[in-house]
């Protein structure tokens, strides 16, 4: 009798000793497996290059108003886009690698080309993460990967 209580005794013990081995290791595991990540920092302005919508439409604003500064500025979580004719503004946020365009205001006015302002109209809600390269290109991408806003850096903003 004495042997079975022992027994069962270092068995309980056996027990509670390998289960709270395994959460500990659990905990660990878990702690390992999470990253920071940092967001990409868009503050500032970018000149808007090139507007794509799909394969076969993309607008350039350059070739609409080469001499009218058209672009994009990020700065205390709004944002700020600036066409030849119209602006749009919004709240923005950025986690990581992720974008998020909040609904904003556009003024509307009737310009001759109106091609930027349509297609800024169409791919804006649908961005959803950002890509730099070399801190003076940027690519907002929307969930269809043929749909994308293409920005250089501005060297200062004016």
């Amino acid at each position: 009798m004495k042997t079975n209580t022992c027994l069962s005794i270092a068995a309980a013990l056996l027990l509670v000793s390998c289960s709270g081995n395994n959460k500990s290791s659990n905990t660990e595991v878990e702690n390992d497996s999470i990253e920071s990540v940092a967001s990409v920092d868009m503050s500032g302005q970018w000149y808007l290059e090139n507007i794509v919508v799909s394969d076969s439409l993309s607008v350039r604003p350059s070739d609409i108003a080469g001499d009218a500064r058209q672009y994009i500025s990020f700065e205390d979580s709004t944002s700020f886009i600036q066409t030849n004719c119209n602006t749009f503004s919004g709240p923005y946020a950025i986690s990581g690698d992720s974008i998020t365009l909040g609904d904003g205001i556009m003024t509307e006015m009737a310009c001759d080309n109106m091609a930027a302002e349509d297609a800024i109209r169409q791919i804006l809600p649908n961005i959803v993460t950002v890509s730099v390269e070399n801190d003076s290109t940027a690519r907002l991408n929307c969930n269809n990967p043929a749909q994308y806003i293409l920005l250089r850096k501005a060297a200062e903003k004016k």
